[in-house]
Parts: C-alpha cells; sequence; structure tokens
C-alpha cells in the first residue's frame, strides 16, 4: 500500500509578478532572498533588476506573513514597523498583495535579518540581536531604527563593525 501523501501531488498556486513560487512551502520570493544569508559569499539570488520588479509588482501578503514569522514579530507590531495601520493590514491580507511602499519595507527588514544571520551564523541569536537594545545604536533596538532607510544603514554599518571586529 502506498504512503497516502505520497498519492498527493502538492497544488501550484501561480503569483503574477517576474518571479514564480517554489512548489515547497514557504518557498516564496522572500524565502530565497534571505536564503543566501546561509552562505557566505554566495552570490545574490536575484539581480536587483528583479527585486526592483518585485518590490514596484508588490509581494504576495504571505510574504509579510514570512517575515514575521522568522523575526517571531506579532503581525499587528509588525505592521506597525513597516507603517501600515490594522484597517490597512487586513485589507492588504484580502486583498492579497502589499502595495509597492510596503514591499520595500518588507524587504528592507528582510535585508537586515539577513545580514544579520550571515554575521551571526545562527537565525536565533540573530532574531535576538534584532529586537534587543545595542549600545552600538546608542542603546536603541535594531528593527526599530531599521523602520527608516537612514536607521536601516546604521543598522547594517554596525553589523559590518561586528563583523569585522571594529565594534
Amino acid at each position: 500500500m502506498k504512503h497516502a501523501l505520497a498519492a498527493r501531488k502538492p497544488k501550484s498556486k501561480k503569483t503574477p509578478g517576474p518571479f514564480k513560487e517554489s512548489k515547497a512551502a514557504g518557498a516564496g520570493f522572500m524565502a530565497s532572498y534571505l536564503v543566501r544569508a546561509q552562505a557566505k559569499g554566495a552570490a545574490p539570488s536575484h539581480s536587483q533588476q528583479q527585486v526592483i520588479q518585485v518590490i514596484r509588482a508588490g509581494l504576495p501578503f504571505k510574504e509579510l506573513e514570512a517575515l514575521r514569522s522568522r523575526l517571531g514579530l506579532a503581525m499587528d507590531k509588525l505592521a506597525r514597523k513597516i507603517g501600515l495601520s490594522r484597517a490597512t493590514l487586513h485589507r492588504r491580507k484580502a486583498e492579497g498583495r502589499l502595495a509597492a511602499g510596503e514591499s520595500d519595507h518588507v524587504l528592507r527588514f528582510a535585508r537586515i535579518l539577513r545580514l544579520a544571520i550571515g554575521v551571526f551564523e545562527d537565525e536565533d541569536y540573530a532574531r535576538r540581536w534584532l529586537t534587543s537594545p545595542q549600545h552600538g545604536l546608542g542603546g536603541a533596538i535594531p528593527l526599530d531604527y531599521a523602520e527608516t532607510e537612514v536607521g536601516a544603514h546604521e543598522v547594517e554599518n554596525l553589523l559590518g563593525r561586528i563583523e569585522y571586529g571594529v565594534y
């Protein structure tokens, strides 16, 4: 008798935009964007032009959910960090897609997470570091700083200094 799961084929949902999703659960654009943090010196999984196209088209809402899961934050808290009101969050969830500006914010946090994972080589430690006050930021929490692009650059600079021992 064959295993019950072996007989089922996963349903593939098509995502509009430049990237099709992998059949593996949770392997959307952001998952492939973040996975490059696992291997030091790995080439980017997507070109800058592809990333810009994805941002302009708007990320699927489930990418926000995936980021929320990777960061270990409550959805309301993450939504506030990327500038979404509760009403807009529910509207985006119903629509299934984020706006371009919101997608840009989501990828900003994904970029910071990817860099932190690369520096600390441990996703749990990177998550804790990103949500804890850091002396190098004057006691600020890195994810709070990363709500603006200027702040995100400061977090990236601090991670660079940590990686090269210039903390």
